[in-house]
């Protein structure tokens, strides 16, 4: 039922203090800190982890893994996923660098753009309608565009083994609404006819639990849940309304830790998302990290939130030391881009976020971190 917690029922600690930490935990391996910070369990350092993508051109030209072609071939796929640990110093690495893998496998219409663009679906041709027209192909899992996502997780798991947190990504059906549906559909159907609307997610969950128990068989440690349920589209009480009681179900069902993403400012359904269950939040920049983790009380894990279009984008590694930093005092367990960053951020900038998160770290117990 919906009391279950996949990780006990007393999450273990809101803040680790370095003095705590390192006086019970040895040196970790990347998989252990990103596994332990989202149980909520002491970590020898805040784990610097990317539930989204930390894909650049400049990375693409490093492994010569380039847009489109590394979204659709598992061996670019992965060879580009390996450079968030290896260039960038991240204990995580992960795969999936856009959004719409599973999408175009139900059939959707799609836009794969050039090297330095992200690849869309055509939401302006819509597959579906109406409830009834919601079919899960059956060769979801063997579609070239999904089966490329298993083989990365699967080459990801070799090369790494357990010193990295290899991570998936399966998307929710909210987010599959506004692929297959249309935005704008989707949204109204949502405000109109809320049954209909339940009756369509239901049917379209079948894909997110396929899709992601096939990714936790090939391999994955993790996996990042995106629903873009976003603050600027639609509100909190929606969130419960449509998507709390499914996302609990997704935290029972699917018996890795799941990170759910869900963009813009979400400080009104965090309450409702720390009681699903998952084991944690990757939230926007759009929400300050100190109010964030008094709403979500310790019973999930935020994972966030360093802001991409004006301190990765456009800003230097100061200014993303001083967002880390920001995080890293308010007690939040793992650090991230706030998204999928934009493909021209620069490298010294990413590299900036392990740098920081160790620096802090060094500061707070001299000598004892690395």
């Amino acid at each position: 039922g919906s009391t279950w917690h996949p990780f006990g029922s007393e999450p273990a600690m809101t803040r680790v203090t370095m003095e705590t930490a390192n006086s019970v935990v040895g040196p970790m391996t990347g998989r252990e800190r990103v596994l332990g910070a989202l149980r909520r369990e002491p970590v020898d350092r805040t784990p610097c982890c990317n539930p989204t993508s930390l894909a650049t051109v400049e990375l693409m030209d490093l492994v010569n893994a380039n847009f489109p072609e590394a979204n659709r071939d598992g061996e670019q796929m992965a060879r580009l996923a390996a450079t968030g640990h290896t260039e960038l110093g991240f204990d995580s690495v992960m795969p999936v660098f856009s959004i719409i893998q599973e999408s175009s496998a139900l059939g959707c219409r799609m836009q794969w753009e050039g090297k330095d663009n992200w690849p869309t679906v055509k939401m302006s041709q819509p597959i579906w309608t109406e409830p009834e027209d919601i079919t899960i192909p059956s060769n979801l899992l063997t579609h070239p565009d999904t089966e490329c996502v298993l083989d990365a997780i699967k080459r990801l798991k070799k090369e790494f083994g357990n010193d990295v947190a290899v991570i998936g990504k399966t998307m929710g059906p909210w987010s599959l609404g506004y692929h297959c549906f249309g935005v704008e559909r989707f949204l109204l159907m949502s405000h109109d006819d809320p049954g209909k609307t339940m009756v369509c997610l239901e049917k379209m969950k079948e894909s997110t639990i396929l899709f992601g128990q096939a990714q936790i068989e090939a391999g994955a440690d993790a996996l990042t849940l995106p629903d873009h349920a976003t603050g600027d589209l639609v509100s909190g009480n929606y969130y419960e309304q449509f998507l709390q009681e499914m996302h609990t179900e997704f935290a029972e069902t699917l018996r890795i830790p799941l990170i759910l993403h869900i963009c813009g400012r979400t400080v009104d359904r965090m309450d409702f998302i720390a009681r699903t269950g998952m084991a944690a939040f990757h939230y926007d920049s759009k929400n300050h990290p100190q109010e964030s983790m008094d709403v979500v009380n310790s019973r999930i894990s935020l994972v966030g939130n360093i802001n991409n279009p004006e301190t990765l984008f456009s800003k230097g590694p100061e200014e993303v030391r001083t967002e880390v930093r920001e995080n890293l005092a308010a007690g939040v367990q793992l650090i991230a881009p706030e998204c999928a960053i934009p493909l021209q951020t620069s490298l010294e900038n990413l590299k900036a976020i392990p740098e920081a998160v160790r620096e802090w770290h060094r500061e707070q117990v001299p000598n004892l971190a690395s």
